[in-house]
């Protein structure tokens, strides 16, 4: 496949972390199926802490959500040159994306031709990195700047040869606008998301954020399934924008071939993953191919490129959205375990329209689904979403004017959206 001029054998790559530290490290990946890789930053070699990474787990998943507060490669530059070198002569048919990170135009120059001429096959710049780089005037320090990243960019662009990708931050309100700075300056694409500042947690008996290094905790970048609906909203927002004018390679929270193929229908040409394969090895590669291959067939694709973007078009913003479209929730008795979570999540959290069917009986003898009153309800899904029955609720559509007339409007809500439909 072709990615902003970019070859690859399949649209999976792994993302600039550790999982690309070292030319083994690569060289296992593209045996074991990855498509490409960019490798872990480079630049002026610094020294890491330990400890460096943090998890929030969620229920029985184990880093639902991960923090890193690790910098660019501690490796001295020649030492990445060299195995880079080792890697491309060895897999010519992968991508392989340098990612770079420094200071000056001259700094610039020379790590680009460096990297050119140990055979990489597209740049990436690391715009991106919410945490000790940004304070030296890096990351997303520049990210930030949209001047900035149009400035640096322009740069690379002067002295690449090879396509040249911006790895934008989700440190900002509107993401649409360093996006528009990297195609104003000649980015070949943009890659999103990188890493979100954030705290992950604080011991509470030592009183320090973690990860500790010596008594003390610093902000760190937040990553893995957790941020996935911000990175998505992210690349389908600048694909809403830009269309295939800037292919995006899209990254965040990717652990199976679903997150993928939602990540390329809003837009995205090739996805990046991290977090997983820290979790769960490369071997997940496979998982990732081959779901993606069934479900292409069972939609009669025959590329990649005949779903990407499609879902960017029902994008839209919510003063678009069909208010006259009308659900109410639809509960099966049949299917019911008569737990009554929905009846708890509708009373305190909902729209008050789900009541204890009087036949239930807690020792489970008789379960009765909870009764709904069709007149209160508004659709809002809550019921649906919190029942760990499979098939116990669903929704249905029920005509406008039906669901208008039928409730009792408590706030008037209801009756000022219907007067703005006359």
């Amino acid at each position: 496949m072709n990615f902003a001029g970019i070859y690859s054998p399949n649209p999976f790559w792994l993302a600039s972390a550790p999982p690309t530290n070292t030319g083994e490290q690569v060289e296992r990946a593209f045996e074991a199926g990855w498509g490409g890789a960019v490798w872990k930053t480079i630049g002026r070699p610094i020294q890491n802490v330990t400890s460096r990474f943090g998890a929030i787990d969620f229920a029985n998943k184990k880093l639902m959500g991960f923090n890193n507060i690790e910098l660019i490669s501690d490796r001295p530059t020649e030492t990445n040159l060299r195995e880079m070198v080792e890697v491309k002569k060895r897999y010519p048919k992968h991508a392989l994306i340098a990612s770079l990170m420094v200071e000056t135009k001259e700094e610039w120059r020379e790590l680009i031709k460096q990297v050119e001429d140990a055979g990489c096959d597209g740049i990436e710049l690391n715009f991106g990195c919410p945490h000790g780089m940004c304070e030296r005037g890096m990351g997303s320090a520049v990210g930030q700047e949209p001047n900035i990243l149009e400035m640096i960019t322009g740069w690379a662009k002067e002295y690449a040869r090879i396509p040249v990708i911006v790895k934008l931050t989700p440190n900002i309100t509107d993401i649409t606008i360093p996006a528009e700075a990297a195609r104003s300056s000649g980015a070949d694409a943009v890659s999103l998301i990188n890493t979100i500042k954030s705290i992950i947690s604080v011991d509470v008996n030592s009183f320090a954020p973690t990860p500790t290094v010596n008594g003390k905790g610093t902000n760190g970048g937040y990553c893995g399934p957790a941020v996935k609906p911000i990175a998505m909203h992210m690349v389908g927002a600048i694909a809403r924008k830009h269309g295939k004018n800037l292919p995006i390679s899209g990254i965040g929270g990717v652990s199976t071939w679903k997150d993928a193929v939602e990540f390329m229908l809003l837009g995205a040409g090739t996805v990046q993953v991290c977090t997983a394969v820290m979790h769960y090895g490369y071997r997940i590669i496979d998982d990732l191919t081959h779901g993606m291959k069934a479900y292409m067939n069972e939609k009669g694709f025959t590329s990649v490129g005949d779903f990407i973007g499609k879902a960017v078009p029902n994008y839209t913003d919510w003063g678009s959205l069909d208010l006259t479209y009308a659900l109410i929730a639809d509960i099966h008795d049949e299917s019911c375990i008569g737990c009554n979570l929905c009846v708890v999540a509708c009373n305190d959290g909902g729209h008050q329209c789900l009541s204890l069917n009087p036949e239930y009986k807690a020792d489970g003898h008789t379960r009765k689904a909870p009764i709904l009153k069709e007149e209160e309800c508004v659709g809002c899904n809550l019921c649906k979403l919190i029942c760990p029955a499979p098939g116990a609720i669903s929704m249905k559509q029920i005509p406008y004017e039906k669901h208008y007339h039928g409730r009792t409007y408590r706030h008037g809500v209801m009756e000022m959206s219907h007067e703005l439909h006359q």
